[in-house]
């Protein structure tokens, strides 16, 4: 008798937390669907529209629209079967969908049956960074979280790569150990507000590829891999990333930068090509940079440019989307308007 209540009791808690198995994967309710996406080895899926994720997601969730015609070859390239990929959408209707073309593309899936309204409602944690989202040439998003000031990450897939992350030097403090740990992270050159060892210390784990400029290693004792002006490598085995020159060229600025110290970094990933200028003035290099999809550049004087400098440098390299980043109290607006019909789409996030 005591075994039979035992069973009762152990199946009435898992219809409690388990909606059911349909289609060959489980639909949880939202307490039993938190505890399961704390796994590391689980990816969250929001399948909404990228507006409605920009309004507000999950923390670290991916986003691939199951609406659109291509869902499945852009979620079979950029999602690994070797994890469980936990799905939500709006109210619970779009991931169930969702879920079953994974589950029939070979992937082990779960789902919020409450959808995102529901977790809401629940107090659950949500994120409202500062993101922007790009597809590459082979379809795969590319996700751009604004940190502050010169610190950025993007994120591919469930890969996390980092640019001059700072914790505490620059306002407000960041908590690093509060975000995901760095598949690969770069630093541009040695000044406080980018070079911060708290926050390399905070986002490396075993397999970090930490790639600095020659000065920011050997400050370092020589950590991470060096890269100078005119080197290129592979992050992983699938993105390329070139260091390029970043330097002052008006005469009482050099001291700040001297040309063939720092680097610039150009990534390219499935064919987004990605240019962080780092500290830098509109050297002549930019002549160089073709094709570019999205530029982060500097503003912010004395140190690195004007707005009008950094308007000539657009006008050279002519991104397709353009982020004026690290521009302290410059009046940024003043950038907007000196590119008004470029036919450069100019996007103002917290870089200050």
């Amino acid at each position: 008798m005591k075994t039979l209540t035992v069973s009762v009791v152990s199946l009435l808690c898992c219809m409690l937390s388990c909606v059911g198995e349909t289609r060959g994967f489980f639909s949880f309710n939202i307490e039993t669907f938190e505890k399961k996406i704390a796994d590391a080895d689980v990816i969250r899926l929001d399948v909404r529209t990228a507006a409605e994720y920009a309004e507000g997601h999950l923390e670290d969730a991916i986003n691939i629209d199951v609406k659109k015609p291509e869902f499945v070859n852009l979620a079979t390239s950029s999602l690994s079967r070797e994890k469980t990929i936990a799905v939500y959408c709006r109210s619970g209707k779009r991931s169930k969908l969702a879920s079953e073309l994974l589950v029939n593309s070979g992937y082990r899936v779960i789902e919020l049956n409450e959808g995102y309204l529901g977790w809401v409602k629940a107090g659950k944690p949500t994120s409202k960074e500062e993101v922007d989202v790009f597809t590459t040439p082979s379809g795969v998003n590319v996700y751009f979280y604004c940190i502050k000031h010169g610190s950025l990450k993007m994120r591919v897939a469930d890969k996390w790569i980092y640019v001059d992350p700072v914790a505490n030097a620059i306002p407000p403090v960041t908590d690093f150990t509060a975000m995901p740990k760095a598949d690969a992270l770069f630093v541009t050159h040695e000044h406080f507000d980018h070079l911060d060892s708290l926050a390399i210390r905070q986002l490396t784990k075993a397999e970090t590829q930490l790639v600095l400029n020659p000065r920011s290693s050997e400050i370092l004792g020589g950590l991470g891999s060096v890269m100078k002006n005119g080197d290129s490598k592979m992050v992983g085995d699938k993105w390329k990333v070139e260091a390029v020159p970043a330097y002052n060229t008006t005469e009482e600025k050099k001291q700040f930068h001297p040309k063939g110290r720092d680097n610039g970094y150009l990534f390219t990933i499935g064919g987004l090509r990605i240019y962080v200028a780092g500290d830098t003035e509109d050297i002549p290099e930019m002549q160089d940079l073709k094709d570019i999809d999205i530029a982060f550049l500097p503003c912010n004087l004395p140190f690195t440019m004007s707005p009008e400098q950094l308007a000539n440098a657009a006008k050279i390299i002519k991104p397709k989307v353009l982020f004026p980043y690290h521009y302290g109290k410059t009046d940024i607006q003043q950038v907007v308007k000196l590119l008004e019909g470029s036919g450069i789409d100019v996007r103002i996030r917290q870089y200050q």
